[in-house]
């Protein structure tokens, strides 16, 4: 059994200055003050349309990101439904397979990180349905129904593509207090990333400031189709 800590891969035009000018030069048709676009565009024009609510015209581009994450996780962000969602299948991964190493992957709760009895319950309880699932393999069940026992902590790898203004909604709910601890551990430091990279359009949006750094989930730079640079 693999045990992987949780991580965001973001392609490194995700994010690019152009966004905004285009979302500038959209926006400015619902005032006619297209003459009024300088060539770098105004950092302050969206700011201003946001705060009043105007959302709708930041729709017009979008952000692919993806999420390694446990399915428990996975089953909340697909939630969000305005949205593109590609997810690796337990119906058609056979994880006794070479490729998988003949073995599956699970994702450390960092929450049992430094309590070494729940740890152990976990990590047994993980190994227990391993056993459970490569034992139905072995006895010609199919991936699809060997699946059933597999737990919620089993990594999965979701590409998820949203608008910038349903990243919005998706930061507010998964950064506040209330989210699910182990969805604050990529939602936060995804968030940061957006607010670095895009602050006229995130730098308004709150997060849990009291959830341990320590454990923030790595932030991974790729190339357009997830290749680690």
């Amino acid at each position: 059994m693999i045990i992987q800590k949780p991580r965001v891969l973001v392609p490194e035009q995700a994010l690019g200055e152009d966004i905004l000018l285009r979302l500038e030069r959209y926006a400015r048709v619902c005032y006619k003050s297209e003459d009024k676009m300088a060539d770098r565009g105004n950092p302050d024009f969206l700011k201003s349309k946001l705060k009043l609510g105007h959302e709708s015209i930041i729709e017009h581009e979008k952000a692919t990101v993806m999420f390694i994450i446990d399915r428990g996780i996975s089953h909340e962000i697909v939630r969000h439904r305005i949205a593109a969602y590609s997810q690796e299948s337990t119906r058609y991964c056979r994880y006794s397979q070479d490729k998988f190493g003949n073995e599956i992957a699970v994702i450390e709760p960092y929450f049992f990180s430094e309590d070494d009895v729940a740890y152990h319950h976990w990590e047994e309880a993980c190994l227990a349905a391993e056993k459970s699932y490569m034992a139905l393999l072995e006895a010609g069940r199919s991936a699809q129904e060997a699946r059933s026992v597999l737990p919620n902590s089993l990594k999965t790898e979701i590409v998820v593509t949203y608008n910038m203004r349903e990243w919005r909604h998706f930061f507010r709910l998964r950064c506040d207090a209330a989210a699910h601890p182990q969805m604050r551990q990529v939602a936060i430091p995804l968030l940061l990333y957006f607010q670095k990279h895009l602050p006229d359009l995130y730098n308004d949006i709150e997060y849990d400031q009291s959830f341990p750094e320590k454990y923030y989930a790595e932030i991974v730079i790729t190339d357009n189709i997830f290749n680690p640079l």
